[in-house]
């Protein structure tokens, strides 16, 4: 007896000093190893610059080393700019060591003016002290997410993706969406986004999310990723760890989301666990509060927990953090001010600091968190370490034959934008996504002698709809209705046009257009509903005829497909992505 109970607790013992000491070992090995690459990294030449061909590691290592204060901070922050062109104190930013600059939408109509804004930030880079390019990022998610305008694609969207249920469609959705914004310069896209679509009243994610399966839409990120990095752009995921479980927009208010960590870990998590696991480049942290989960009540993007603890220690991520807007408020509500809410997000973890506007460059947001480096030896640590996983990401980005052009021309873009294979897989893709919710007389045939009414708020529609029944009726309503009573009147006006039809056809992108459709309930009209956007709108609806899901408001790829299957043309098989 004495033998057995001895034996159970001394192999545990002896078991656990081998671990310690495997431990031991392994902390020692990765030690030297640090120690082996920065005492290269101090051998190397007073010359070096970004271009030096040298190990990534190494050099990214010596590079940090002989930065000055301002050029690391400098390095982990990312700045927009708001008119058609970037003004001189953006460029003034570049020549003290700006690390990255965002594309917004309200400055890419003209998308040749663009790339060559794109090439002259990245001209002056070049001529700074280690000649580091910039990362120049957007958010091209596709459907009603395109900061790039212009001619490129609009496509049917992450929810037409999930309700296909094809990874390659998801791969060639990033592929041919990325070869386009490749052309301009941009080499960093803020894509997929992986919130689950948990709450299906939310207008700010809604048929930007795959769908609420966490496990499908893990692969499909994964798939989504990949052509990303095929089209030569890197991709990162967004809004960790979450937005899918509220209706409130960060932009104005933090979101507060109530779960507990036993849902948090079987659902928010499971698609990152996926991508993580890939080695996707970059994460966007998310201004989302998890108060079950990290009780302080912080956002994930200032929150120590959710960007060390979890997403660095716990999960094994390795590459990239990047804020959301700083600006927005779900960031400055919790931190009080700018620069505190920079400092925080520094602490927390953060790479890269994103803000939609340009700073002053006597800002408090650079000054004090410039001072703080000089004075807190942990805070300068940290800028250095964030600034050296920016700067080795960039080595072993732009130093491969796949990386966006720093200098894009004309006759570049001219020749990507628009993709024309994408032109025709996005169309395929969007007969695979179409879903009919419902169906009691399609098709409809005009030689039948029903009179139709196309109703909707794009001319490309009723362009498309004239092609299948050229004596159809239109009635255009504006995507917006200001008010209550605006909705009323265009329900009012819904009414009156369609008196003479026997068949309406009316496109719902909103919840007005929701509202106002309501009128036609009693009407004793054939209504066949185009849900264009968020389809729980069409659940409100289903006295209509039939419904059909096409999950993208101006895509005329969608619109054409839905189109086709009135028409008789082919048959549907998209699954609706949520139960």
């Amino acid at each position: 007896m004495k033998k057995r109970v001895i034996k159970k607790f001394i192999i545990p013992a002896i078991l656990l000093i081998v671990l310690s000491s495997a431990g031991i070992v392994l902390f020692a090995q990765n030690n030297e190893e640090k120690l082996s690459i920065q005492q290269q990294a101090a051998n190397l030449p007073v010359s070096i610059d970004f271009w030096s061909d040298y190990p990534s590691e190494v050099l990214a290592q010596a590079l940090v080393d002989r930065m000055t204060d301002s050029e690391l901070l400098s390095q982990v922050l990312m700045f927009g700019w708001s008119g058609a062109e970037p003004n001189e104190l953006l460029f003034q930013w570049v020549d003290r060591g700006l690390g990255s600059v965002k594309v917004f939408g309200w400055n890419t109509d003209d998308i040749y003016l663009v790339g060559k804004s794109v090439s002259r930030l990245q001209s002056r880079a070049s001529k700074s002290r280690f000649k580091i390019p910039l990362y120049v990022a957007t958010d091209q998610e596709g459907g009603w997410i395109r900061h790039v305008k212009g001619d490129t694609a609009i496509t049917p969207g992450n929810m037409a993706i999930g309700a296909a249920g094809y990874p390659v469609d998801s791969w060639y959705s990033a592929f041919y969406i990325c070869r386009e914004i490749k052309s301009l310069g941009i080499n960093m896209n803020f894509a997929p986004t992986i919130d689950l679509f948990t709450d299906h009243d939310s207008t700010i994610i809604g048929t930007r999310s795959f769908g609420e399966d966490p496990e499908k839409t893990g692969i499909l990120g994964v798939a989504f990723a990949s052509g990303s990095m095929a089209a030569g752009v890197i991709p990162t995921v967004k809004h960790f760890p979450g937005h899918g479980d509220t209706n409130l927009d960060s932009h104005g208010k933090l979101p507060v989301i109530n779960i507990d960590m036993e849902t948090f870990r079987n659902r928010e998590l499971i698609p990152y666990i996926d991508m993580i696991k890939d080695g996707v480049p970059a994460i966007m942290s998310g201004h989302l509060s998890y108060p079950q989960i990290d009780s302080t009540g912080a956002p994930a993007s200032l929150s120590k927990y959710f960007l060390t603890d979890l997403l660095r220690n716990e999960l094994g991520y390795n590459g990239l953090i990047i804020t959301d807007d700083m600006q927005m408020v779900g960031a400055t509500v919790f931190a009080g001010s700018f620069s505190n809410a920079v400092k925080l997000a520094i602490e927390a973890g953060n790479d890269i600091i994103l803000s939609s506007t340009t700073a002053r460059l006597n800002e408090s947001m650079w000054t004090k968190n410039l001072e703080l480096m000089s004075s807190d030896e942990n805070f300068k640590t940290l800028v250095k370490n964030a600034a050296y996983r920016v700067i080795k990401s960039k080595l072993e980005y732009f130093k491969t034959d796949n990386a966006a052009p720093l200098y894009p021309t004309s006759d570049e873009i001219k020749a990507s934008v628009p993709d024309k294979e994408g032109e025709e897989f996005f169309l395929e893709q969007a007969c695979r996504s179409i879903t009919l919710e419902k169906n009691k007389s399609l098709p409809i045939k005009e030689t039948e002698g029903q009179r139709v009414l196309l109703a909707g708020s794009l001319q490309s529609y009723f362009k498309m709809g004239k092609v299948r029944y050229p004596t159809a009726g239109q009635f255009y309503f504006p995507y917006d209705a200001v008010n209550i009573e605006d909705t009323q009147a265009l329900a009012d006006s819904l009414y009156a046009a369609c008196r003479g039809y026997d068949v309406i056809l009316l496109c719902v992108s909103n919840e007005k257009h929701a509202r106002a459709a309501q009128i036609l309930k009693n009407s004793k009209k054939k209504v066949i509903i185009l849900s264009t956007m968020n389809p729980a709108l069409a659940e409100k609806l289903d006295w209509a005829d039939s419904i059909l899901l096409g999950y993208s408001w101006r895509c005329e790829y969608s619109l054409d497909a839905m189109l086709g299957v009135i028409n008789g043309e082919f048959v549907p098989e998209g699954i609706k992505p949520y139960k």
